[in-house]
């Protein structure tokens, strides 16, 4: 009576859920059919165990490795049922003898106080229990031994059995895989080449100039380029993705290269996962920074339209002058960029770390030696700009230079000559040296020409003044209010020197005035029937005279 219990609680523990609940079997396609098979054609034994006065019903469910019963599982373990435990093992089992490469010599026993566990590179086959040794009346250290013997005896069966095979499977494998890349690079190649097609096809009828403005940024020439280099980007990208999962792939077939093909996955994945990793914790700082330009960017537009403003002469402020504004605004929006730098720097990536510090301190020392010069010429820009000595336009002279301001930079000058030449004067030479500006006099008082003519004292001297004002008369730029005047500078020996005075208002007329006027003074000179004479001629006339007497 007893016995018939026994069996029928073990019908219903064991055999039942067999019957209608079949997928708690299905693990990876390892051995499954046979084990359920086995059970099912061969009754399963029962013992009678004696613990603690109690009986305990043991089911023995083997182990089976191709058609050969290794052991029998006796116990449940780790929420597994003994049947379950069976097809585990006998699954890790197969799956390790039929992987190609391994060395069923380096099964091990590793032991701690509760279990014992049988294990292949680190990775369990089977773990042992008390209750499992119990069941075998051995010790577990004993049951471990003995069932690690049977397992690796399994495993070289079974890596016989299935080399020829593996290596076949692995050939047949790799040939699938290069033809499959083969294909990919083909039809990679092949529409690289039609979209280069199309794009010819539409160049006439889709693309159009691009203009900023009046500017035109791309041509329908430059377009075609830009998405030729396009597409060859993109076939670079999907050839390199293809090469990527191709050669890992390849390596991972063959035992022998397997340890290299995750290596070199490993290569691949953990810069790409360091990177994305870092993308997403640089998420917040990266809003920081958005938020400080979005201010700085319209507090900088605000400034730039109230210098349009100041400069257009639409907003007047006393004691700034319009010139003043484009300059004032380059330096502001110099000093709010630098504000920005220094507020977003502290959220860049790894500003704290001792490389970016090196780097900073490097580009700063190299920025200190090298642009003192710049910077003096910079600061001297700068105070030229608020002094105003001139403007862009003014005739001035500096030093022996004298022309047209043509451009005025933060760090130089640069004047058109009378000659057409284009000289360019740094701003600490500028400050430095003595500068006239011409067309700011002629602007403000009018700009006085003058030069020396020189006559004897036999010539009435109201004669030369009469003659030089007539001439200053008779010339075109030459103002008529405030009048010419003529000046005696110096009395020689035999001769008198006059200076001929005269207001022009265009500094840039300067030599052509100059010219007329010298001109004219000549022609009105032979009118009175007087002779310019150079005063070493005149000299030397008055001396062959006295001789001669």
């Amino acid at each position: 009576m007893v016995m018939f219990c026994h069996s029928l609680i073990f019908y219903w523990i064991e055999i039942v859920p067999l019957l209608f609940f079949p997928k708690i079997l299905e693990t990876e396609s390892f051995g499954i059919e046979r084990t359920q098979s086995h059970i099912q054609t061969s009754s399963a034994k029962l013992k009678l165990v004696e613990t603690d006065s109690l009986y305990d019903v043991i089911s023995e469910i083997p182990v089976i490795i191709e058609k050969d019963t290794l052991f029998y599982i006796y116990k449940g373990s780790g929420g597994l049922r003994p049947i379950q435990r069976a097809i585990q093992i006998q699954s890790t089992i197969e799956k390790l003898g039929k992987k190609n490469g391994i060395n069923p010599d380096k099964v091990c026993i590793i032991s701690d106080n509760y279990t014992t566990n049988i294990t292949y590179d680190g990775k369990p086959i089977m773990t042992l229990t008390d209750k499992d040794a119990y069941c075998t009346q051995m010790s577990r250290r004993d049951l471990a031994v003995l069932n690690k013997t049977i397992i690796v005896k399994a495993l070289k069966t079974l890596q016989k059995k299935h080399r020829l095979e593996n290596s076949i499977k692995n050939i047949v494998l790799v040939l699938l895989i290069l033809t499959i890349q083969y294909i990919l690079f083909k039809a990679t190649n092949k529409g690289y080449w039609n979209l280069r097609k199309k794009v010819k096809l539409i160049r006439k009828k889709r693309l159009k100039p691009f203009f900023i403005k009046n500017y035109e940024l791309l041509n329908v020439g430059r377009q075609i380029r830009i998405i030729y280099a396009l597409l060859k980007a993109l076939r670079f990208v999907v050839i390199t993705i293809q090469l990527l999962i191709f050669f890992p792939i390849i390596f991972s077939i063959f035992p022998q290269t397997e340890n290299l093909s995750i290596q070199i996955f490993s290569y691949i994945w953990s810069p790409i996962k360091k990177i994305g990793v870092g993308i997403v914790q640089y998420i917040p700082n990266l809003f920081t920074i958005i938020i400080i330009w979005i201010i700085f960017y319209y507090v900088i537009k605000g400034v730039r339209a109230l210098a349009e403003e100041i400069e257009k002469e639409r907003l007047k402020l006393h004691g700034f002058y319009p010139d003043w504004a484009k300059p004032t605004f380059g330096i502001i929006r110099f000093l709010l960029y630098a504000f920005m730098i220094a507020l977003i720097y502290p959220y860049l990536p790894h500003s704290e770390s001792d490389a970016f510090k090196g780097v900073s301190v490097l580009v700063g020392l190299i920025f200190s030696l090298g642009s003192s010069s710049a910077i003096s010429n910079l600061v001297a820009g700068i105070i030229i700009t608020y002094m105003r000595p001139f403007k862009i336009g003014d005739m001035i002279k500096i030093n022996d230079i004298m022309g047209n301001v043509i451009e005025k930079t933060p760090i130089v000058t640069r004047i058109l000559t009378i000659k057409n030449e284009i000289v360019t004067i740094s701003n600490a030479t500028v400050i430095n040296a003595q500068t006239t500006n011409l067309s700011e006099s002629a602007r403000t008082n009018g700009l006085i020409l003058h030069f020396d003519v020189t006559f004897g004292y036999d010539t009435p001297w109201r004669i030369i003044h009469k003659i030089l004002l007539d001439g200053a008369e008779a010339t075109p730029n030459i103002l008529k209010e405030p009048h010419p005047f003529v000046l005696e500078t110096s009395f020689g020996d035999f001769y008198t020197t006059y200076q001929i005075n005269a207001y022009i208002n265009d500094a840039d007329k300067l030599i052509q005035s100059f010219s007329e006027l010298r001109q004219n003074i000549q022609d009105k000179f032979s009118e009175a029937g007087l002779s310019m004479v150079a005063p070493h001629y005149y000299k030397q006339n008055m001396k062959m005279t006295r001789e001669a007497k």
